[in-house]
C-alpha cells in the first residue's frame, strides 16, 4: 500500500465537514499529516486540547477501520458517544469490552466487517485474549490509536501492567501505523512509550502544557491546621464543583467528613473502594452533584468535565508528572481556574514511604527461572508465584529491560533465547530498580523545588518537560507578588548548552538539558534522574561537557 501524502487542506476539509470543526491547532495537523503518511506518532497535548482529533481526523480518510485502545470504559463512552451523536455512518463506533456480552461483541466486529461502523474501540484485556486478537487482525486496521499512553510506563504515575504486551500486541495486529496520545509525558516516560510499543521513527508532538488560564499558587503550611485553614480559604472564595487530591485513601474519607461537617457538601473517591461506588460517584461529579471531590489520583482518566473550577493538593504530589495531570482538569472551558499546592516538608518523608524499596532479588530469580521454562501466561505465572497482578507487572517490566522477559505469540510470557542466567537477570533487574528508585526520588525533589521556587513556577514546571516557556508565565503566585522580573527587564542568563542537548557529568554520567530559570538549568541524568544546577558554578568549574551526537 502506497503511503498517503494528502495536503493539509484534505484534513482541514475533513475536520470542517465531518466535524464541524473549523479549524485545526498546528501540532493536531503535524501529528494528522504523520499518520495519513503511515508514519507513528507520540502526541503530549494537555487534557481538552483536542487530542481524540488527531486520530479521528484522518481516520476517514484511511481505507480501513480504526482500532483505540483505551485503559477505562467510562473514557471510551464519552469519545463513542460523541462519534455516534453526529449521525453520520462515516463516524460510527463500537466496542468490545468486559462491559458487552459476546452477543454484542459479534455485533460489533461484524459491523465493522461490513462498513456499518469505523471506529473500534477495545481494551488491552481484550486484545490479550488470542481469539479476539485474531478476531481483529482479520479486520486488517489502518490506524491504533493508544489513549492514556503514559500507563504503558513504569514512570507513568498511572502504570498499567496490562499495556506492557501492547507492542507485541500490535505486531500481531498486522502492524498498521499507531498513534500514542497522552496528556503529560517527561522525556523518560516518552521514551518509555516509544520503546514499548516499538514506535518506528514517531513524530513527537509535544505542545500547550502551559495553560493560562490556570493560576497556580503555593503555600508552605506550618501545620495541619494552617493547611485546613487555607483550603477553607479557598472553599469560601471560589465556586464549584472542585476536587482536592491527598496522599491516602484514610485521608481521603477523612476530609470528606471533615468537610461536609464544616458546611461544605463533599464526597470522597479512592482505589479501595468497589467499582460500582467508584463508578457511580465518578458520574455523580460529572453530572454536577458533587460539589466537592475529595481523592487520591486513582480519580483521574475520564474526568471530561469542562466547569472545574479548582484543584487542590493537601500533600506534596510525587512528581511534576502527576501534578500537571491533575491540575490540568480545572478550567477546560477556558475560564480562569485555580490550582493550589498546600504543603508542608513532612509531605517528602510520606512521598519517599510510597516510592518503596527495591524489590526482592529471589522473587526475581525465581520469576526469571519460570521465565526459561515457559511460555506461561500472566494468569499461570501468578497462581505458580503468588504475586498479585500490579507487582508480577513491575517485575517483569524490569526483567524485560534487561532482556531476561519477553512477550510471545498469544501473549504467553518467556525468555529471549540469549537471556542471562536466572540469578544474572535477578542482579541486573535489582540494579536496574534501584536507578528507577533514585530517579523517582529525583522526580519528588523537582516536585519540591517548583513548591519551593520564589521564581517563575510556569518556567519551572516547563523545564521538568523539557519545554521551554521563554517569559515569566504570568499566571502564577510568584510573578503576580512581583517576585519575578517581566519580560526584557533583564538579560537573558547565560545558557552554555542548548536546550535538549547531551551532556556528560564527571560523577552523574550522560544527562539531557532540559531547560534554564533564571541562573539555575535543569538536567535529566540517566542514572541518578533529575538535577537543578547553578550556571555560574557549572560554567566556572566545567561541570558538563558536550556529547556530541
Amino acid at each position: 500500500m502506497k503511503p498517503f501524502a494528502l495536503p493539509a487542506t484534505r484534513l482541514r476539509r475533513a475536520a470542517r465537514h465531518r466535524f464541524g470543526w473549523p479549524t485545526l491547532r498546528p501540532e493536531q495537523l503535524t501529528a494528522m499529516r504523520a499518520l495519513l503518511r503511515r508514519r507513528d506518532a507520540l502526541v503530549v497535548l494537555p487534557t481538552g486540547a483536542g487530542k481524540s482529533a488527531v486520530y479521528q481526523v484522518p481516520a476517514t480518510l484511511l481505507p480501513a477501520p480504526t482500532v483505540v485502545i483505551s485503559p477505562l470504559l467510562a473514557l471510551q463512552q464519552d469519545q463513542i458517544t460523541a462519534l455516534n451523536d453526529r449521525g453520520r455512518p462515516e463516524l460510527r463506533a463500537v466496542r468490545i469490552s468486559s462491559a458487552e456480552n459476546a452477543g454484542q461483541r459479534a455485533a460489533a466486529l461484524d459491523d465493522i466487517r461490513h462498513g456499518r461502523a469505523r471506529f473500534l474501540f477495545t481494551t488491552p484485556e481484550q486484545l490479550a485474549n488470542p481469539d479476539r486478537l485474531a478476531e481483529v487482525r482479520a479486520l486488517r486496521p489502518a490506524l491504533v490509536a493508544v489513549d492514556e499512553a503514559h500507563c504503558i510506563s513504569a514512570w507513568g504515575h498511572d502504570f498499567r501492567p496490562d499495556y506492557l504486551a501492547l507492542g507485541q500486541l500490535i505486531n500481531q495486529l498486522g502492524r498498521p501505523p499507531v498513534v500514542a496520545l497522552t496528556a503529560t509525558a517527561s522525556p523518560p516516560v516518552r521514551d518509555d512509550i516509544v520503546a514499548r510499543l516499538g514506535l518506528r521513527r514517531p513524530r513527537i508532538v509535544v505542545s500547550g502544557l502551559d495553560r493560562s488560564n490556570l493560576f497556580l499558587e503555593v503555600a508552605n503550611c506550618a501545620t495541619e491546621e494552617v493547611r485546613w485553614r487555607r483550603l477553607v480559604a479557598l472553599l469560601e472564595a471560589e465556586a464549584r464543583p472542585g476536587i482536592v487530591y491527598v496522599p491516602t485513601r484514610r485521608a481521603a474519607e477523612e476530609l470528606a467528613t471533615r468537610l461536609t461537617e464544616a458546611g461544605f457538601p463533599a464526597e470522597h473517591y479512592h482505589g479501595g473502594m468497589p467499582a460500582g461506588a467508584r463508578e457511580e460517584r465518578h458520574q455523580r461529579f460529572l453530572d454536577d452533584q458533587v460539589p466537592v471531590m475529595v481523592a487520591t489520583s486513582a480519580f483521574g482518566m475520564g474526568i471530561d468535565k469542562p466547569n472545574i473550577r479548582w484543584v487542590a493538593h493537601m500533600a506534596l504530589p510525587d512528581a511534576p508528572d502527576s501534578y500537571l495531570q491533575e491540575i490540568g482538569r480545572a478550567g477546560r472551558d477556558g475560564d480562569p481556574a485555580r490550582a493550589l499546592l498546600l504543603w508542608r516538608a513532612e509531605d517528602v518523608g510520606l512521598r519517599r514511604y510510597f516510592t518503596g524499596g527495591a524489590p526482592d532479588p529471589d522473587q526475581l530469580r525465581d520469576l526469571a527461572a519460570l521465565l526459561r521454562d515457559g511460555p506461561l501466561s500472566r494468569k499461570a505465572l501468578r497462581e505458580r508465584t503468588g504475586l498479585g497482578t500490579r507487582k508480577l507487572g513491575q517485575l517483569l517490566a524490569l526483567l524485560e529491560r534487561v532482556g531476561a522477559a519477553t512477550t510471545l505469540a498469544d501473549n504467553q510470557l518467556g525468555s529471549p533465547r540469549y537471556a542471562p542466567a536466572p540469578t544474572d537477570a535477578a542482579s541486573a533487574a535489582l540494579a536496574e530498580a534501584e536507578r528507577q528508585l533514585a530517579v523517582q526520588r529525583s522526580r519528588t525533589d523537582m516536585m519540591r523545588a517548583f513548591a519551593e521556587t520564589m521564581g517563575c513556577r510556569g518556567q519551572v514546571l516547563l523545564a521538568y518537560f523539557g519545554e521551554r516557556l521563554p517569559n515569566p508565565c504570568q499566571h502564577c503566585d510568584n510573578c503576580h507578588a512581583g517576585n519575578v522580573e517581566p519580560p526584557g527587564a533583564a538579560p537573558a542568563a547565560d545558557e552554555p548548552f542548548p536546550v535538549r542537548s547531551a551532556v556528560r557529568h564527571p560523577e552523574w554520567g550522560p544527562g539531557l538539558v532540559l531547560g534554564y530559570e533564571a541562573d539555575r538549568m535543569t538536567v535529566l541524568f540517566e542514572e541518578v534522574g533529575y538535577k537543578t544546577l547553578s550556571v555560574p558554578v557549572v560554567s566556572e568549574h566545567g561541570l558538563l561537557v558536550p556529547v556530541p551526537d
